[in-house]
């Protein structure tokens, strides 16, 4: 039978590791933090520190995972500050033991991103375009695709399913359609490569003496450039316009943005939230879920779910701020 995550032990994490790369380990299996993957930290008997992940099941399949590793290997390629993944003693950089797929990383320590002035924006921003750089030049076929007909209408569907109270249904399913309908025209061809994903502050890690770090590609995805650059603000677009120009200074020092690029933040951020939901139902059977979010699912809970997107919504209407500038309405 398949392992579940409580039957990870040290014993089973360390034999599974050594027996795929060949190496001999020591007694350390450090678990660090992570909610969604379950991840240690090893030494071998040389004194090398590792670092091994243990996916989630069911939550990616092989091909997805490897498209992952595929893109943090082109980065590492290209020398973009990167963890990639390791060949294990047979050649591919993803294993399985019991049914649980695991991949190892070398240890490489940092600590959280502090933006502490115009240059770090721009630094950004630079960063960024090389990333996208190197994106372009290959495919995720296996990823999810960032679009209203793709990632929003299988999360839509997957809550109106069997998750939204009866008497709320309809209300949150009209929300939806009038989502859906004001983003479609706005993604119309916009280019799409592969992206992070989810490339937040926390997700960005300085080195002192070697830089920036990027980590977590465990949302990697397709679409539109804008996604790996409008979660780094520290507000909407229209309210930090001087973050969001140098930003984008340094990005198109790089790489062109996509015509009407920023007109795509709004809906994108309203995507977002409903990804995250169907996330919250895909794990709400989970033992620590349970305990981080006590009132999921409650009629309280979907009511206010409901009115930030109704917030969220009347946001999609564009504009142009300012001449070169397509933000959305702030109404």
């Amino acid at each position: 039978m398949p392992w579940t995550f409580s039957e990870l032990t040290p014993e089973r994490i360390l034999l599974a590791v050594e027996k795929a790369t060949g190496l001999r380990m020591t007694g350390l299996v450090a678990p660090l933090p992570s909610y969604i993957n379950r991840v240690y930290e090893l030494q071998d008997t040389s004194g090398l520190r590792h670092i091994v992940k243990f996916y989630r099941p069911g939550r990616w399949a092989k091909n997805a995972l490897l498209d992952e590793h595929r893109f943090l290997l082109d980065c590492q390629e290209a020398e973009l500050p990167v963890v990639a993944p390791q060949n294990f003693a047979d050649g591919p950089t993803l294993a399985e033991a019991g049914g649980i797929f695991f991949a190892l990383f070398p240890k490489k320590a940092g600590r959280e991103l502090d933006i502490t002035g115009d240059g770090d924006w721009e630094m950004l921003g630079r960063l960024i375009a090389r990333l996208h750089n190197v994106a372009a030049s290959g495919r995720a076929a296996h990823r999810l695709h960032l679009h209203p007909e793709k990632t929003l209408h299988q999360d839509a569907r997957s809550l109106m399913a069997d998750c939204i109270p009866p008497r709320l249904r309809q209300e949150f399913e009209d929300l939806l359609a009038r989502l859906k309908e004001t983003a479609l025209p706005l993604f119309e061809k916009q280019p799409v490569i592969r992206l992070h994903g989810d490339l937040h502050r926390k997700n960005i890690l300085h080195r002192p003496g070697e830089g920036l770090l990027l980590i977590d590609f465990d949302d990697m995805m397709t679409g539109p450039p804008i996604q790996d650059l409008w979660l780094l603000l520290p507000d909407r677009p229209e309210k930090c316009p001087r973050e969001m120009g140098l930003l984008l200074e340094g990005y198109e020092s790089f790489r062109p943005l996509p015509p009407r690029s920023r007109d795509l933040v709004e809906p994108l951020r309203a995507m977002r939230q409903i990804y995250f939901l169907a996330w919250c139902h895909r794990q709400q059977k989970d033992a620590r879920f349970a305990a981080t979010f006590p009132d999921w699912g409650s009629e309280g809970f979907w009511r206010q779910e409901i009115r930030d997107l109704q917030d969220q919504v009347r946001r999609l209407t564009p504009r142009a701020a300012q001449p070169g500038f397509h933000f959305i309405a702030d109404l």
